[in-house]
């Protein structure tokens, strides 16, 4: 089973007003395990950056302004994500503004479904907790000190443990998986040797059929006695 983990930063919240992705961060699972394989790319949004949005991801628009635009980067994106689940907090948001890009373009729009929300996941099983991704590496205990600002790779990969977690955790699965397949491959490798036992006598002695005739002597109208 493939999954996205998947984070965007833009200019702002919405892309209808003319705001735009300014940077998207992927990290790929298999099975609910990073594969270490990710994406990740900076975009020019071809217009300026607002000082609410710079204070949030630190992304200016001079530094932005000769990175690729995101119909430079839409197949490559678009290959890469492939027909997977994306997982995204607030998911709404993130693929509201990438569907404005793809549509911009003339590819296909995602729908609401493919998207695994983590927002709704951490409220759902935590109500009435703070459901932000820093409040979720609290809670988790993920190291998440180098979140001094947004940025969409690094928070792609705290979302990563984040939803682990969420999911019930990834450790605890993977060592009763991995103990099973050991158990069965050392049973595999393992020959069972049986020594041979001598077969036990099954004929009465003398002894044995003194007393079963004495015992037979005894009953009223035996079955032994009619043969």
């Amino acid at each position: 089973m493939r999954e996205i983990v998947l984070d965007t930063e833009t200019t702002g919240f919405d892309p209808a007003t003319g705001h735009r992705i300014v940077e998207i961060g992927c990290v790929e699972l298999i099975n609910h395990v990073p594969t270490g394989e990710t994406y990740h790319v900076y975009l020019n949004p071809e217009r300026d950056m607002p000082e609410e949005a710079f204070n949030v991801h630190g992304l200016s628009e001079e530094f932005l302004s000769d990175k690729p635009l995101f119909a430079d980067q839409a197949e490559t994106f678009i290959a890469f994500i492939g027909d997977a689940k994306l997982v995204i907090h607030n998911a709404d948001f993130d693929m509201k503004f990438l569907n404005w890009e793809l549509q911009m373009l003339g590819y296909p729009t995602m729908p609401a479904d493919r998207a695994i929300d983590t927002v709704k996941m951490a409220r759902k099983r935590y109500p009435g907790s703070p459901a932000s991704l820093d409040a979720l590496c609290r809670r988790f205990g993920i190291d998440n000190s180098k979140r001094d600002k947004h940025g969409a790779l690094l928070d792609a990969e705290l979302l990563a443990h984040v939803y682990l977690e969420l999911i019930g955790g990834r450790e605890p699965g993977l060592a009763l998986a991995a103990s099973g397949r050991q158990a069965a491959a050392a049973a595999a490798q393992t020959e069972v040797v049986r020594q041979a036992r001598a077969p036990r006598p099954h004929a009465a002695s003398d002894e044995e059929r003194a007393a079963h005739g004495e015992f037979v002597a005894k009953l009223t109208d035996a079955l032994w006695l009619k043969a």
